[in-house]
């Protein structure tokens, strides 16, 4: 396969509340220390989260979930954070969670997926963990309107919970939180009176873009929620990006990355016809949230492109003072792997039914070591990945 140069010398080397649409330039430090345990708080820096201080804790990384809420549940039970009885209950406790992005598109649950990480961000708090997220390229597209990839389900999704919101008086967190909970219940009775629709059904897709776009459009509530999340997030030694961090984005700034990406999310500039769209972070292939230059099957690679993209990785993460990097975006077939003396890890295995339908699986982090958990039961399934975006 033809690959385009990869020369460094062609790289430079160099939530406020779920309502507000202010973000802060400066370093801010949040320390949470909720379970009384005995480990050190965790201390976090920027607003979105961007450097996080975990001292001792395990981390967890869990990929792309795509709108599969059975998966996503499976693969949090895998990690050992969430309960398997069906109750949602945080089982983590000092754990530091982190989701790789790709929550959108592909399937029909994506609401309640978000919904079930907020609640188990709360629970986890009070016992001495923590819950993040990164943004990805799926997150992105929908808050620039690109529903390319959304599934029919998931645009009803939208329309019952804006209705859920009506019913919960417009009270964001309240509904949010609590969306998990209920969607199912919502979904039988959307199912039940599905044949009514009949000749309506255009009318009902119309009804659920439009919901969707209310959402999800700069400054609309789940637009803003999605905000609250970074693109980029730096736990003790580890960087965890969607895409691919390289070396101009660290050069660039990751803390303002991140704050312009929220900013536009929550369209800050709203009476400038809103913030622009930040290029280095969600445009371009080699965005932040785009980037596959680690992800890729390396079999069609010559060596001295192998060669140009390790040395790529050891700039970025000198740089930017990690000592690994975790990527999601990009189905590994052969389960959660690494790569270049393991200095990325690549933890997308297409688990939703709307990708690869696979198994579950997580990276583990304690200290210096790293494990896959994985799932004894469950064939993986062998469906070649390369196309999905």
């Amino acid at each position: 396969m033809a690959m385009a140069s990869l020369s460094l010398n062609s790289l430079p080397m160099q939530p406020p509340s779920q309502h507000s649409r202010k973000t802060t330039d400066a370093p801010t430090s949040t320390s949470l220390n909720y379970g009384g345990g005995t480990l050190k708080p965790i201390v976090i820096s920027g607003h979105p989260p961007t450097f996080v201080s975990a001292p001792g804790r395990r981390i967890v990384a869990v990929g792309d979930l795509h709108g599969d809420l059975a998966k996503a549940r499976g693969a949090l039970e895998l990690a050992g954070v969430l309960s398997s009885d069906g109750s949602d209950v945080w089982t983590g406790q000092e754990t530091v969670l982190v989701q790789l992005g790709d929550i959108l598109d592909r399937g029909e649950d994506e609401i309640a997926i978000l919904s079930l990480l907020r609640s188990l961000q709360i629970q986890a708090k009070e016992h001495g963990g923590a819950v993040f997220q990164v943004n990805g390229n799926h997150e992105t597209m929908n808050v620039e309107g690109d529903f390319r990839y959304v599934d029919s389900g998931a645009f009803d999704e939208c329309s019952d919970f804006l209705e859920y919101l009506n019913d919960c008086g417009h009270d964001w967190e309240d509904a949010f939180a609590s969306w998990c909970e209920v969607s199912e219940s919502w979904k039988q009775e959307r199912t039940m009176s599905h044949n009514a629709w009949g000749a309506w059904n255009l009318v009902k897709r119309q009804k659920g873009v439009i919901a969707r776009s209310v959402l999800l459009r700069p400054g609309g509530p789940l637009a803003l929620e999605l905000a609250r999340h970074p693109v980029v997030l730096k736990v003790d030694d580890w960087v965890f990006c969607h895409g691919g961090l390289l070396p101009h984005h660290v050069t660039y700034g990751i803390e303002k990355i991140n704050n312009e990406v929220s900013k536009w999310m929550t369209n800050v500039n709203e009476d400038d016809n809103g913030s622009q769209i930040p290029f280095i972070a969600t445009r371009g292939y080699d965005s932040v949230v785009w980037n596959r230059l680690y992800s890729r099957d390396t079999t069609d690679l010559e060596d001295y492109n192998i060669e140009q993209i390790q040395s790529i990785l050891d700039t970025t993460l000198q740089v930017v003072g990690a000592k690994a990097m975790v990527v999601g975006h990009t189905p590994q077939t052969t389960g959660v792997n690494c790569k270049y003396n393991c200095s990325i890890w690549r933890v997308d295995v297409g688990m939703s039914s709307g990708v690869l339908d696979s198994r579950p699986e997580v990276l583990e982090i304690r200290g210096d070591k790293t494990r896959v958990i994985r799932s004894e039961s469950d064939a993986f399934s062998e469906l070649q990945a390369a196309d999905y975006i």
